[in-house]
């Protein structure tokens, strides 16, 4: 029997790029006839026309399945919705706008057949980006790297191949505001590294502002380190222990020389640097007051409208199809 293979293909108004990645993708699946293959695209909540570009992809092709969600829950929760339901004995997640390449697919394959339970793409080349987003990026990478007790590997986004072992790891893990890229690591398993050039999206613009990245970044900063609240503390431990020696200093020369206390300026900086630093604290402690809130909610991480499988995909015995815990 064939072993199956799912492509998870998380999908937020991409009806630009889906037509190209449909042809791309198909092509290059076609000839690895060693393999059965899954189409399991998730409509994020798209408000143009990527949903009827998916049921058409549904109706001609036997291998194409499709969730679609209530409406737009993120990317990284799509991904969670894809992992509950695919199929296969493994997974290939990718992006729509054909960024990741599918001729990477067979050399995916070859490492998972070789042992390895997550093969990783790693961007030799990151395409078509701004010098700040560039190394912004890299620097975040390199602080969370740093704050973490585990590798979070830089220049990997989620373009890879999970083995099943990996994808009933991933659905065990279901924090409401989630960080994928940092669970990959967290998971462990045998790992694989292949290089790649990411080419430029074929088309649509991406949906991702430097807001939405900042989000993404304090949310894996505060996901899987206390690093920020450590440094709170220890930086107000350092502006104590320094306030009360400039105490003991401009007290002793009032009390041995007679100085007279100067500098209202002084003062009102150091007055304002301490209120500052204060909120910056406060503000810190929020963020992780925030995800308790959020995750004692016990809210589903994702909500769906509509689940599809494929004829080519849907086991004899399934008769019906019923939503796992989400």
């Amino acid at each position: 029997m064939k072993k199956k293979v799912s492509i998870l293909i998380p999908c937020f108004n991409e009806q630009e790029a889906l037509p190209c990645l449909y042809e791309v993708l198909v092509k290059t699946i076609n000839e690895l006839e060693a393999y059965a293959f899954e189409l399991l695209f998730v409509n994020d909540g798209s408000v143009d026309h990527t949903l009827e570009l998916i049921r058409h992809f549904h109706d001609i092709d036997g291998r194409v399945s499709y969730i679609d969600l209530s409406r737009n829950f993120g990317k990284e929760n799509a991904m969670l919705a894809g992992f509950d339901y695919v199929k296969g004995d493994c997974v290939i997640v990718m992006d729509a706008d054909l960024q990741d390449s599918p001729s990477l697919i067979p050399e995916m394959l070859h490492w998972w057949e070789e042992g390895y339970e997550d093969v990783y793409a790693k961007r030799r080349d990151r395409g078509r980006e701004s010098w700040l987003r560039k190394h912004l990026t890299l620097a975040y990478y390199h602080i969370l790297d740093k704050s973490t007790r585990f590798e979070v590997l830089k220049n990997v986004g989620d373009f890879r191949l999970l083995d099943r072992k990996c994808i009933e790891a991933m659905k065990q893990l279901r924090e409401n505001e989630r960080y994928t890229k940092g669970m990959y690591a967290w998971i462990g398993y045998r790992k694989k590294e292949i290089l790649f050039d990411r080419a430029d999206r074929v088309a649509g613009e991406s949906n991702w502002s430097y807001w939405s990245l900042l989000n993404l970044a304090i949310d894996g900063i505060t996901s899987f380190t206390t690093a920020p609240l450590r440094l709170a503390t220890i930086s107000g431990f350092i502006i104590a222990m320094g306030a009360f020696t400039f105490l003991l200093y401009y007290l002793g020369k009032r009390l041995l020389f007679g100085d007279p206390v100067q500098g209202f300026t002084t003062l009102v900086c150091i007055m304002l640097f301490l209120g500052g630093g204060q909120l910056i604290s406060i503000g810190i402690l929020g963020e992780y007051i925030g995800k308790i809130f959020n995750e004692t909610k016990q809210r589903p991480t994702y909500l769906i409208r509509d689940y599809i499988v494929g004829k080519d995909v849907a086991d004899k015995d399934e008769s019906s199809v019923t939503c796992p815990a989400n």
